[in-house]
């Protein structure tokens, strides 16, 4: 059996670590989480898609594969594949490497003639060749694209998704030269039901910054619509449904409380950087979406305030009860969840919070003083105002409209009624 290194094990690495197992891999698991290594030798799933029960049968070599998770770089030795998926957050506005620069310098002590390395992480065109492939060839000796081959294919992991999983969803695969893309679509080919070869990595790199882009600038589209609608005193829900009607030329996104996610408000900054690099032009488009989606916790803050101000009541002492905190539908993600900002923008004006969410288990150190509840009746019923930011499918909706004082729907999730104010 061949042996696949996954660095990272997080929303990216685990499922592929996975689907590798019982594609047949050796796997070896790596992070340098060691609470997470061990949460997973437990059998302690902490990905929604991944079930306690595949990870247990995974280390127990239920499956044509095997399955190790490890913190210990030296585990990596003997490699055939090797893929990296560790995060690639933005500091300062400007793209963080350093994952991706530390796991290239931990695979290349362990690189030898004929295996292959495959970055996932999403990054700025160029990263393959420019930064990983030299770290690779200076700790190894090596040459890539000779010795040993290289590749990008970048994630497509939709949290929660249960029609395009990671099997079913088109997987892009790219190479330095054409022996390594080959390779790579060798590879992607034992786990998922289609790969897409392209040219270059480059081209592989920047069509994961476009597809996050185009959903980030058509969020913000709606969401400015959905601002202007409140003013020209037109239901923007309804004019989204009937725009939706056309059967060819439009694609239907809705407006919301912001973007969240690893992907929506990361990803595109990363491509206006690599432009401005190496144009030296803003990419307009993207930091006019980043501004309109960013607003919008703020907004929805805002809407709530004035909402309770035309039922006479104030918002500081009030109680707020909110439905959902993960940043998407039936998800527990809170990354970067633009309800999260909502709640902190409401604790400016000094209500009491409490938070329902059935897939989260948690809140952030942050929001101490916030109260994680379950839903029911009586907390329907004593909030002053219900405010929904994420339209999770296992929230009863008709029980909190036929219980709530006051509800601010940011989703359109509730039936429409006199206490139910939407976005």
């Amino acid at each position: 059996m061949k042996k696949l290194v996954v660095v990272g094990q997080g929303y990216v690495g685990l499922p592929l670590a996975m689907t590798a197992v019982r594609a047949g891999f050796d796997v070896v698991g790596l992070d340098n989480d060691e609470s997470r290594v061990e949460r997973l030798r437990a059998g302690d799933s902490y990905i929604e898609d991944i079930e306690d029960a595949a990870v247990l049968s995974a280390l127990a070599g239920r499956f044509a594969g095997t399955y190790t998770v490890t913190a210990d770089p030296a585990e990596a030795k003997g490699f055939d594949f090797a893929v990296i998926t560790v995060p690639t957050p933005l500091r300062d506005g400007n793209p963080d490497m350093a994952y991706v620069e530390a796991s290239g310098r931990t695979l290349a002590e362990h690189v030898t003639r004929g295996c292959t390395v495959i970055l996932e992480s999403t990054t700025y065109p160029g990263s393959t060749e420019d930064l990983l492939v030299p770290l690779l060839e200076a700790g190894s000796g090596l040459t890539a694209g000779t010795d040993f081959l290289v590749g990008y294919s970048p994630e497509r992991i939709d949290p929660g998704n249960q029609i395009w999983t990671f099997e079913r969803t088109p997987k892009i695969v790219s190479g330095i030269n054409e022996a390594s893309r080959d390779a790579v679509a060798v590879f992607y080919g034992q786990l998922v039901d289609k790969v897409i070869p392209v040219s270059s990595c480059r081209a592989a790199e920047l069509a994961k910054l476009f597809e996050n882009t185009f959903r980030s600038v058509n969020i913000a589209l709606v969401n400015e619509l959905a601002l202007h609608c409140t003013g020209l005193g037109v239901d923007v829900w309804e004019t989204l449904e009937a725009a939706a009607t056309k059967p060819f030329g439009f694609m239907k996104f809705t407006p919301g409380p912001g973007i969240g996610g690893h992907c929506l408000p990361i990803d595109p900054t990363y491509l206006a950087w690599q432009v401005k690099q190496v144009g030296g032009e803003p990419f307009r488009f993207i930091h006019l979406a980043n501004d309109v989606n960013e607003r919008m916790p703020k907004y929805i803050a805002d809407r709530v305030l004035r909402g309770m101000n035309k039922r006479r009541k104030a918002l500081q002492g009030s109680r707020v009860l909110c439905l959902g905190v993960a940043y998407k539908k039936d998800s527990r993600d809170t990354r970067e969840s633009p309800a999260l900002h909502v709640l902190r923008h409401l604790q400016d004006y000094g209500p009491d919070i409490r938070v329902v969410d059935p897939h989260v288990r948690a809140l952030p150190k942050n929001l101490s003083d916030v109260q994680l509840v379950p839903l029911s009746v009586e907390e329907i019923a004593a909030a002053d105002v219900v405010v929904i930011c994420t339209d999770h499918s296992a929230i009863d909706y008709d029980l909190v409209v036929r219980h709530a004082q006051y509800v601010f729907d940011a989703r359109h999730c509730c039936p429409s009624a006199d206490n139910v104010e939407y976005l």
